[in-house]
Order: structure tokens, then sequence, then C-alpha cells
């Protein structure tokens, strides 16, 4: 049975979460990739303001495709979680505490993961049409020039994940 999460996922919620719990998302997630994730760094760096509250937020790793007419957003799989390792330490310190992609990450990751009581959650890949169904609303929010790896804030309901790591440094992967 899933637990049912609405955003901004509280840190008693987020810290109850188990690996291999299934989980389903309901609320704003942003997204973004590496190209995102490299600006906000920088951001964070120059000490400039992001251009969202990154406070107990989701961020799911995903370039969507284009939409079709009468879509509220195209296909939306997860990306390569790997790639943005090496920025998720500085986000998570920021206070970002949910992460959402596929593929293992690294121990740096992994140890930030643990340090700031955050989780890294699975989609899983190749139902990207089948999470757009998900989503209800979808609206570009900073970096317009990274096209689709622009970040979006996305309203969805009963987005599917799987905790990979939970907050205890606990994994199934």
């Amino acid at each position: 049975m899933e637990k049912k999460l609405i955003t901004p996922i509280s840190d008693d919620v987020r810290q109850s979460l188990k690996a291999g719990e299934e989980v389903l998302i309901t609320g704003t997630i942003y997204t973004g990739r590496d190209a995102a994730h490299k600006l906000l760094v920088e951001a964070i760096d120059q000490k400039q303001a992001l251009p969202f509250d990154i406070n107990q937020q989701v961020i799911f790793y995903v370039g969507p495709t284009p939409a079709k007419p009468h879509q509220v957003i195209g296909a939306c799989g997860p990306t390569s979680a790997y790639r943005m390792d090496k920025y998720s330490p500085k986000l998570m310190a920021k206070g970002l505490k949910v992460m959402i992609g596929k593929g293992p990450r690294n121990e740096a990751f992994r140890q930030s993961l643990l340090n700031e009581k955050a989780v890294y959650l699975l989609a899983i890949g190749g139902l990207g049409a089948k999470l757009s169904q998900t989503v209800k609303e979808s609206k570009t929010i900073a970096y317009e020039h990274l096209g689709t790896e622009a970040i979006r804030a996305l309203k969805v309901v009963d987005f599917p994940a799987i905790v990979a790591i939970d907050s205890q440094g606990n994994s199934i992967l």
C-alpha cells in the first residue's frame, strides 16, 4: 500500500519514510536537471536569491518532452540522477529535502543525504507517458533559455515513486 505525501513534505513525514516504501505525491514538485542544478549552485555561490524557495521542496530530475495539443505536459520520465551528485549537497544544505530520479548515487551524495536527513526517491524509467498523467499544471519558473531543462513548477496528483534511500541512509540500491 502506497503512502500518500503532500508537498511540501514535513520533517516528520519525510523522516518516517523507509527504503523500499511506495509513495504517491500530491502538490507542487519542481523540475531540474544538471544544467539547472549548475545555475542554482552558481547562484548559491554568488549569494544570489534562488528562483524559488527550495526549503523543504521536492525536485524531480526530468526534462519533459513538449506537450501535444490539449496536454499539460509531454512525457516526463526520470533522468539519471548521478549527473546531479556534484550539485545536490549544496542544494540540500540550503533546504532541499526530496529528490526524484533514477539510478544510483555516489558516496558524497549519500553522506549529504544522511547529514541533511533528506530522501532520494526513484521514479520508474520508461513510464514517462504514464507519469505525465499525474501532472495537472506545468509552469516554467526559471531558466527558460534551457528549454526542456528549465525549472518548472508541476502540480501533481498521486505521482508514484519509491523510497530508494531514506533519511537514515537505508537503501534499496
